[in-house]
């Protein structure tokens, strides 16, 4: 009744460039350390120097730790899923769902630190700026060598771009914390502290919020938003042999992963070697053209009945 293709026949490619942050577990696994345990040394840091910034800066590096691990988690899980034959997509989505989890976290964090911080703005405490400053340097290296390990897998993995964008905010953090520092040392102007603490928070927010956008769209199997899905159907219809285009859809799997289904009508018949001149255009139209190296392509005939071999099903 129909003839149908997965384009370009290589499940194995897709699969592969799902897994997006997998190739990145190591460099992970190495910032996961670094981070973690640079969180206690500014959380400790920012108790005894009373630093509403530092605590911040901690905060931040604290959703670090987190993200990270949620990511790691996501990546193994998405890997084990995927040899189970029940699940044809694996785990990937767990990655997304871990970037939204991220996300969140980082919201209540940031909203958390600038109602703290108007709380001290009334009631400046005394701050140790030396110490402070001493803790923010250190951080900032440590950000810097994360920040560099990370840069080049954003582009790849929602995932690892969730925790690159932890990084160089609290990267810009340090920075704030070890001005606010050298404020206090200078002129013992102490509202300096909470001042930054507002602003490491707003920082935060509007990269938190694109995010938690990117994965939302994801998990509601809204169109990646560079592809022009209705001039996708025009081209599809223009292809010699084909009548009709309906039951379009183009979604999001996973980060690296961008799927699509569609049924084409053609003119004629199904004898004549239509529907593999047809699944062949579509399939290099959709690939090379719109970047869909992952797509279900079923060709109908213009009319059903006419297809009287049984084993020609679609598939």
């Amino acid at each position: 009744m129909g003839e149908g293709s997965h384009a370009g026949h290589d499940h194995g490619s897709a699969a592969g460039a799902a897994r997006g942050g997998a190739a990145y577990t190591r460099r992970l696994l190495i910032a996961f350390g670094l981070i973690g345990a640079f969180f206690v040394v500014e959380l400790v840091g920012g108790l005894l120097t009373n630093s509403l910034a530092l605590l911040s800066d901690a905060g931040h590096m604290l959703t670090d730790v987190i993200g990270l691990g949620m990511a790691l988690a996501a990546i193994q899980a998405a890997n084990a899923g995927s040899r189970q034959a029940s699940r044809t997509f694996g785990l990937y989505r767990l990655e997304i769902l871990a970037a939204l989890a991220n996300a969140v976290l980082l919201f209540g964090v940031a909203i958390y630190i600038l109602y703290e911080a108007v709380q001290r703005l009334t009631e400046p405490p005394e701050v140790l700026g030396t110490p402070m400053l001493v803790v923010a340097v250190l951080g900032l290296a440590v950000n810097l060598v994360v920040f560099a390990m990370l840069r080049s897998g954003a582009a790849e993995s929602l995932n690892v771009e969730g925790a690159y964008l932890e990084v160089m905010a609290d990267t810009l953090g340090s920075v704030g914390v070890i001005i606010a520092a050298g404020i206090i040392e200078v002129t013992g102007f102490t509202l300096a502290d909470p001042i930054f603490g507002v602003l490491i928070g707003l920082f935060e927010l509007p990269r938190t919020y694109r995010l938690g956008a990117k994965a939302l769209r994801i998990l509601i199997q809204a169109a990646p938003a560079h592809i022009d899905v209705e001039g996708l159907e025009d081209d599809l219809g223009d292809l010699d042999e084909v009548a009709a285009v309906h039951a379009l859809h183009v979604w999001t799997l996973t980060s690296g992963m961008e799927v699509a289904s569609v049924h084409l009508r053609l003119t004629g018949g199904c004898d004549d070697g239509a529907s593999h001149r047809v699944l062949d255009a579509a399939r290099h139209l959709m690939r090379e053209h719109y970047g869909l190296g992952h797509a279900t392509i079923q060709v109908e005939p213009a009319e059903h009945h006419r297809c009287e071999d049984p084993a020609e099903t679609s598939w």
